[in-house]
């Protein structure tokens, strides 16, 4: 049976198209973005302010700023060690145009670097670069201020109009005393459908990493109207400001946050965990989960591991304080969970994300050390808490009756 009546049907290697350089980034700016709407247009600022934040992380710096410029701009600066300016021996490129032209280059495929990062595709510089109308990138180091700028411009190689195309050599522009990098671009409006940043997805962000991060600070600066907002974030308590922040409008049935730590090598990959629980009078259950600084919306493995570890803890006690017997069903997970803020701070030193926006953890090893370090210190916590763990399970075993009056 013939299923195409077209005579020009034929497909041979001239149909093929193989696409350069950062092509590929600009014809499907989805596969690394997520989307070219509002989400895909501040994913761009999360690219270059992770490459800041991983350096603040690893020891190197401990402030980073972010400016809303007038031109519709975005400018990202930080107090890091800046990236190499150097020549590379093979490539006969400086690190920078390699960071910005080039996907898959960077300094964290290793751990000799970065012992966590949350940028390690080594795609993200080059990603915003392509997406962009300009990129301007300055670096100090080594006594020297370095400039380089990147356009949507003509390619002297390929004969036409290629997305990050450098159009000035890296060069030396002044003197200073400071290191670090200063990132500006303009997103493309050929590429997003909105190119408008917004100030309060910017600020939530930047709130999430302080309370992360304690000890550092970040800013927000919006020159974008006649009066100039300016907001700093800054968290010497760290997750339990975080929680605090979280409740603020509900009314928790134990005043000290449950607050633990933990930490595990497995085949070579070292995990960290940090947690931070409270139970309120609210309905609904509330996890914010990160990786190395990325805040995990899909969840995975480690979020799994906490889970199911908190679980057999509270299931555990609640036979041996005799509020449920052996025979009993009990209660579930979900029940359990009923009204519980909790904020899981994981750092790994070789994360697999489900693709190239990180939102989903993969790793086996997280889910272990995840699951061990919350029973352990769950236990631990119940065991000096006797009386506000019976007031959680009584409230679980509570929510389980209610759900299965619901089924019946």
């Amino acid at each position: 049976m013939q299923l195409n009546d077209n005579k020009n049907n034929s497909y041979d290697v001239t149909d093929l198209t193989s696409l350069e350089k950062l092509e590929p980034v600009r014809v499907r700016p989805g596969m690394y973005i997520g989307s070219t709407g509002t989400k895909g247009l501040h994913h761009c600022i999360w690219e270059v302010l992770d490459n800041s934040i991983d350096e603040i992380a690893n020891g190197y710096g401990g402030k980073v700023s972010v400016i809303l410029n007038n031109d519709k701009s975005v400018t990202v600066i930080d107090d890091g060690r800046g990236i190499p300016t150097g020549i590379h021996p093979i490539k006969k490129k400086s690190g920078v145009e390699m960071v910005f032209t080039e996907l898959h280059t960077g300094g964290k495929f290793n751990n000799s670097n970065y012992k966590t990062s949350g940028g390690l595709h080594g795609v993200g510089a080059a990603v915003v670069n392509a997406l962009s109308e300009w990129l301007e990138v300055e670096i100090s180091q080594k006594g020297h201020i370095y400039r380089q700028r990147f356009e949507y411009a003509e390619d002297m190689d390929l004969k036409k109009k290629m997305p990050g195309t450098p159009v000035t050599p890296l060069e030396i522009v002044g003197a200073t005393e400071r290191t670090g990098t200063k990132v500006t671009f303009k997103p493309s409006k050929e590429v997003f459908s909105t190119t408008d940043f917004k100030f309060d997805i910017i600020d939530g962000r930047l709130q999430e990493l302080a309370f992360q991060n304690k000890g550092i600070t970040l800013t927000l600066k919006d020159e974008r109207k006649e009066e100039v907002v300016e907001k700093e974030y800054h968290s010497e308590r760290g997750l339990l400001d975080f929680i605090e922040y979280l409740n603020e409008s509900k009314t928790p049935i134990h005043k000290e946050p449950i607050i633990f730590e933990g930490e595990k090598e497995i085949e070579g990959i070292k995990v960290y965990g940090e947690v931070c629980i409270q139970f309120t009078d609210s309905s609904t259950e509330n996890v914010a989960s990160y990786v190395n600084n990325i805040p995990t919306t899909e969840a995975g493995t480690h979020e799994a591991g906490f889970k199911t570890g908190m679980t057999r803890a509270f299931k555990e006690w609640a036979k041996k304080l005799n509020i449920i017997k052996e025979k009993d069903k009990g209660f579930e997970g979900d029940d359990l969970r009923e009204g519980m803020t909790a904020i899981l701070r994981v750092k790994i030193s070789n994360p697999i994300f489900e693709g190239q926006t990180k939102t989903k953890l993969g790793n086996n090893e997280a889910y272990t050390v995840m699951n061990e370090i919350s029973y352990t210190k769950i236990g631990e916590w119940i065991e000096d808490h006797k009386e506000t763990a019976t007031q959680i399970i009584n409230n679980a075993v509570y929510a389980a009756a209610r759900r299965e009056k619901i089924k019946k």
